[in-house]
């Protein structure tokens, strides 16, 4: 069983976990160490999971629970795939799961919990398919049941719509990306999400890369100024230009682009494209695009698809939590 430590104690100091600061929240080293492997920040992922809690009690307490279940008394309970799908944000939904027994804690009521990870975020599932198990405190389990499940199908959902993409491309060459379309502050987890489905990252933030658009073209007075302003300001940044027209292409391979976003253009527009470029730049097709065009698109011989459905309208992969018999 995980003995959640609070902060201040050896255990938050010494061990490895990681302490919500500033409160007295830690998660085991075991935890810590399966959220670094998914290349997540366990004190950031411990802060945003913190503050979806603290939005759903709004300096409360869950009176349902409150009034129903009984002071110390602990159940067994499941996570179960209402549909088929590719998983990912256990490790967060156990996040929750942890901060709830904590707060247990603080309140007097052993805090300890019991995690059976069934299956790994990335792994394809079917309905029915039980995904974790834990044991805890049955009022803390019903109290972050909300919050672990809405991260965990908000983020399953983004999975599966990857895979989907990924597997619509398959044997191309063509690679699925993301892009900054994002919900406000989820980013990280929503960026590692495609990566559960097969997606690949773009740019994490504006510092990351160099992507000049119409409006920077505009402002620098060309497409071939913009970026020799960007290699003079950023030299070893990489840089992407966006062009809408096939007539721009050969400026900005010129001027030295490493890379150069199709902005809608239709298949036979891309394949013009990758004629003209002849593998002097990397390209990635943008705007307009589907799932039902993406083979035909990735047979044009772009090299990436640009895709910001994956995360701005991915519906959720439906999850439930379900209790057992209590203990």
């Amino acid at each position: 069983m995980h003995e959640p430590a609070a902060a201040g104690s050896e255990a938050a100091r010494g061990d490895g976990t990681v302490v919500n600061r500033p409160g007295t929240v830690a998660l085991p080293e075991d935890l810590c160490t399966l959220l670094r492997y998914a290349g997540l920040d366990p004190p950031r992922v411990l802060d945003l999971v913190a503050a979806a809690l603290a939005e759903d009690l709004a300096g409360g307490v869950d009176v349902t629970t409150e009034a129903t279940v009984g002071v110390g008394q602990r159940a067994w309970g499941d996570f179960v795939a209402r549909a088929d799908g590719v998983v990912s944000g256990l490790p967060v939904a156990e996040v929750a799961l942890m901060h709830c027994a904590s707060d247990r804690v603080s309140e007097g009521v052993g805090g300890d919990i019991e995690v059976h990870r069934t299956v790994h975020d990335g792994t394809r599932v079917r309905r029915g398919d039980v995904l974790m198990s834990v044991q805890a405190e049955t009022r803390a389990l019903l109290t972050a049941e909300r919050s672990a499940l809405n991260f965990l199908c908000h983020l399953s959902g983004i999975a599966t719509v990857t895979r989907a993409w990924v597997d619509a491309v398959e044997g191309t060459g063509a690679r699925v990306r993301d892009t900054r379309k994002t919900t406000p502050l989820l980013r990280e987890l929503e960026k590692y999400a495609v990566r559960c489905g097969g997606g690949l990252n773009h740019r994490m933030s504006l510092s990351d890369e160099a992507l000049i658009k119409d409006n920077h073209v505009l402002a620098a007075g060309g497409a071939a100024a913009a970026h020799r302003m960007v290699k003079e300001r950023f030299p070893t940044v990489p840089v992407q230009v966006e062009v809408t027209r096939l007539d721009q292409l050969e400026e900005v391979v010129a001027a030295g682009a490493e890379s150069v976003l199709l902005d809608n253009m239709d298949p036979e527009q891309m394949r013009e494209a990758v004629r003209i470029v002849a593998g002097r730049a990397t390209l990635e097709a943008s705007g307009g695009l589907t799932l039902d065009i993406a083979r035909t698109v990735a047979e044009t011989g772009v090299d990436f698809l640009a895709v910001g459905a994956l995360t701005h309208s991915a519906p959720i992969l439906d999850v439930g939590f379900d209790l057992r018999e209590r203990l």
